[in-house]
């Protein structure tokens, strides 16, 4: 996001690379959707509520991203955040992404987990919206077609538990913000990968996010402490497998794939969702998820042919 606190990207550089540096963003991508994938699995099974999972899921992944840093060191970032606007520019995203977390675990207590996913999804339109408004930038008829069928295919996969009625409409409104702060987080990330290693800004963002959700868990009166080992193998789960591992790779993809295609290649995380929760749950995966899975990633396909 360009203004006082996001520094702009190098337009002559930021899409000029070679075929194999494209292809290992798109690998990196479709393996940080699938990691981001167990989220709904790791929310699920624990103890805690959930603000106060989302703040351990950033909270306890801060020593695995200091020790990243200092294996990495200077070497892979254009430059390191040596001013108040880099700082900024930095905690912006983190704050975005709190209210992500903040708000898609609450829309989970209001309305059904098939609404809270499904409307959580609208990020690409949020994305592709901010991307014109904000930054100028045209699409293809082709990544149009491609983001509205993997959306379509999104609909699908959740078609059969979908609630319609006025008992879910604050949740599902919830759930609507939720898809508005993570498609204003994807683009913050986006134009700051053009600045910062991966590493820099998964550190200060989620250093940034667990600011934001200590005092709202606080103030829910949520517990911050797991009863058992269980409970915290599942939250270091949480912030391993799906913050750092998820959430870095999608940060690492961010410098080489726009960022609308990628929010739309991100479509591929429900579906992972619905196939962990098939084998952990024994969630039925009937005619309907199967239909939807096959037009996301007809969509995904077709974004990806429309996009730059």
């Amino acid at each position: 996001m360009t203004g006082p606190n996001v520094p702009s990207p190098a337009p002559e550089t930021r899409f000029q690379l070679d075929p194999r540096t494209v292809r290992v963003a798109l690998i990196a991508l479709f393996l940080g959707g699938a990691a981001l994938g167990s989220s709904p699995i790791f929310v699920r099974l624990s103890e805690l509520e959930p603000t106060a999972t989302a703040f351990h899921r950033v909270f306890l992944a801060m020593p695995a991203l200091w020790l990243w840093s200092q294996i990495q060191g200077r070497t892979d970032a254009p430059r390191r955040p040596s001013s108040l606007r880099d700082y900024a520019g930095l905690a912006l995203a983190g704050v975005f992404f709190a209210g992500d977390l903040g708000f898609w675990h609450w829309s989970l207590r209001f309305t059904t987990v098939a609404n809270a996913t499904l409307l959580a999804n609208f990020a690409p339109i949020f994305v592709t919206l901010g991307s014109f408004l904000l930054f100028g930038e045209r699409f293809s008829r082709r990544f149009l077609v491609g983001m509205m069928m993997a959306m379509a295919g999104a609909c699908l996969l959740v078609v059969e538990s979908f609630n319609v009625g006025m008992r879910n409409v604050f949740g599902d409104g919830l759930g609507l913000v939720t898809g508005m702060f993570f498609g204003l987080y994807i683009l913050t990330v986006g134009r700051l990968r053009a600045h910062f290693s991966t590493v820099t800004i998964m550190t200060w963002s989620s250093a940034a996010c667990a600011v934001v959700l200590l005092p709202v868990t606080l103030l829910f009166g949520e517990p911050l402490i797991a009863m058992t080992l269980y409970g915290w193998l599942v939250l270091l789960g949480l912030a391993l497998i799906t913050h750092v591992g998820g959430q870095g790779l999608v940060a690492y993809a961010l410098a080489h794939l726009p960022a609308a295609f990628s929010s739309v290649g991100l479509l591929i995380e429900p579906v992972v969702a619905a196939i962990l929760a098939w084998i952990l749950f024994g969630e039925a995966l009937g005619g309907w998820q199967a239909a939807g899975a096959g037009v996301i990633l007809a969509g995904i396909v077709q974004a990806r042919r429309g996009s730059r």
